[in-house]
């Protein structure tokens, strides 16, 4: 009778042990983009979680209502995701494409690029070329600042 409760007892502890260790690694920042002027219609919201596997950093973006990238006030080729990491350097994370193609009637776009860095804001800029290593000065959609060690 003592090995049957010790037994329950074990196989308790090793479940309460890998559910708080799963909690903990899935934790999640959440963001939306705020209002913008230049492209009032959009919405969208920015997930930023640790990779359990290799401990990286998954932004994943989605964005509605954005407008074609060449119906803007300066028209450009392409949209381009941004993050500036918790040490202030600026990193291009990729192009943001639509779900249905480029140009989708829904004007739905999401990304969910990697990094080794701990992000500290999201933003999208409008770009001639998606492999541009400085921001362009039309910033489309921002995050505010957000705290990963939360």
């Amino acid at each position: 009778m003592k090995t049957l409760f010790s037994l329950k007892k074990n196989v308790l502890s090793g479940v309460l042990i890998t559910l708080m260790t799963f909690s903990f690694n899935s934790y999640a920042v959440k963001s939306s983009f705020l209002n913008s002027s230049v492209v009032p219609a959009a919405q969208g919201k920015v997930k930023v979680k640790r990779d359990n596997k290799n401990q990286n950093y998954v932004i994943k973006k989605e964005v509605t209502d954005l407008a074609e990238v060449e119906r803007l006030q300066i028209s450009k080729h392409n949209y381009v995701v941004w993050m500036e990491t918790d040490q202030g350097k600026t990193i291009n994370l990729g192009q943001l494409n639509n779900s249905s193609g480029y140009h989708s009637k829904k004007l739905k776009a999401s990304l969910e690029p990697k990094s080794l860095y701990k992000s500290s804001k999201v933003f999208i800029t409008a770009e001639d070329s998606t492999d541009v290593q400085d921001t362009g000065t039309q910033v489309e959609l921002s995050t505010g600042n957000f705290n990963l060690d939360n």
